[in-house]
């Protein structure tokens, strides 16, 4: 077994813009775990917000080497176990690995992914959104017209303009809009809001309020018309529990959260408490974005876009048609560098 690490710039097709960051270049590493023939692949982009680097990543990778290259894992929560010590501040870099972990073990035994955690290829999969980014109103509209699409998640968080730019966009399509507010309004705008949401075709509202502003959630979570999804407030397996009484729903990162293995959890904990289930992306190539593909049977929505926001995949994978996830034809997730 050889842990070997890739590292990428992604290029972005548009500066790319949320409540607080904004970007053209998104930094990505690559993890490749080589068994003989076989290689399985996972991925995790850096992200400042969260103080992660791909230098970060690969230190802290490179301290667990010894553990990935010689204990005697067979499964992929097996080796998650095995390295969660030395990785648990890290969740970004522990993903990568795990859903390296989860692809090599799926090609071991010469299935896809999603047939190999036993899921039936016949349950309807959602559609992925395209994520149009915070901007100014006429080039949000102008990003909307170049992809025409089925799903739409806009992002907002500048209160006095969101309601006119969400007017304005709405002249350009009559495709479903999702509304990402990255903790930009409050409980009261949030509220008001909502008549015109409707009337717009929003379909749910995602994490609207400062994911400290547990009251306010509290109040949207009786009183909002909408679905509420949390996000911010949603990051690891524990942030379940917590979330069941404050929102309708949970979107689920693997970056976040460290990997496929978690990630499962986190959605039959969800289920179990009545919540609607999203799994999001954070700008990955198609490495990143095959290893969600594979959870598309348990989920009511999915923002797995991140492909479709770059000009220079290093890999190849599963692709689209409008809206529409089609699963490549290689076993494990059906990622490969190119």
């Amino acid at each position: 077994m050889e842990l070997i690490l890739h590292r990428f710039e992604l290029r972005l097709r548009h500066t790319f813009t949320i409540a607080h960051d904004s970007r053209d270049v998104q930094q990505t590493l690559i993890v490749e775990l080589r068994d003989g023939p076989l290689s399985g692949f996972g991925e995790a982009t850096a992200n400042p917000y969260y103080g992660i680097t791909i230098d970060r990543m690969m230190t802290d990778l490179g301290q667990v080497r010894s553990l990935v290259e010689t204990a005697d894992w067979t499964t992929a929560e097996g080796l998650w176990e095995t390295v969660h010590d030395g990785l648990k501040t890290n969740p970004f870099a522990q993903c990568a690995l795990d859903e390296a972990a989860h692809d090599l073990v799926a090609k071991r035994a010469g299935q896809p992914l999603f047939k190999h955690w036993g899921l039936d290829d016949t349950t309807p999969r959602p559609l992925t959104n395209y994520t149009i980014g915070l901007d100014t109103p006429e080039v949000m509209a102008a990003k909307l017209r170049e992809l025409p699409w089925p799903v739409y998640k806009i992002k907002l968080g500048r209160q006095e303009t969101d309601m006119a730019t969400l007017r304005l966009l709405r002249q350009q399509t009559d495709s479903v809009f999702r509304i990402d507010a990255n903790c930009g309004w409050t409980a009261d705008q949030t509220m008001a809001f909502m008549p015109e949401l409707i009337d717009l075709g929003v379909e749910f509202v995602e994490q609207p309020l400062p994911a400290s502003d547990w009251d306010g959630m509290a109040r949207l979570r009786a009183d909002s018309p909408l679905p509420i999804i949390a996000d911010e407030s949603c990051i690891v397996e524990t942030d379940v529990a917590r979330c069941a009484d404050f929102f309708h729903g949970i979107n689920v990162k693997l970056t976040k959260c460290g990997g496929l293995t978690p990630a499962r959890r986190m959605i039959a904990e969800a289920r179990q408490r009545g919540l609607r289930v999203m799994v999001g992306c954070m700008t990955e190539s198609s490495v990143g974005i095959s290893a969600i593909a594979h959870l598309l049977p348990l989920l009511d929505y999915v923002d797995m876009d991140g492909t479709l926001l770059i000009t220079n995949d290093p890999a190849t994978g599963v692709t689209f048609d409008y809206g529409r996830v089609i699963y490549a034809t290689d076993n494990g997730t059906g990622a490969a560098l190119r």
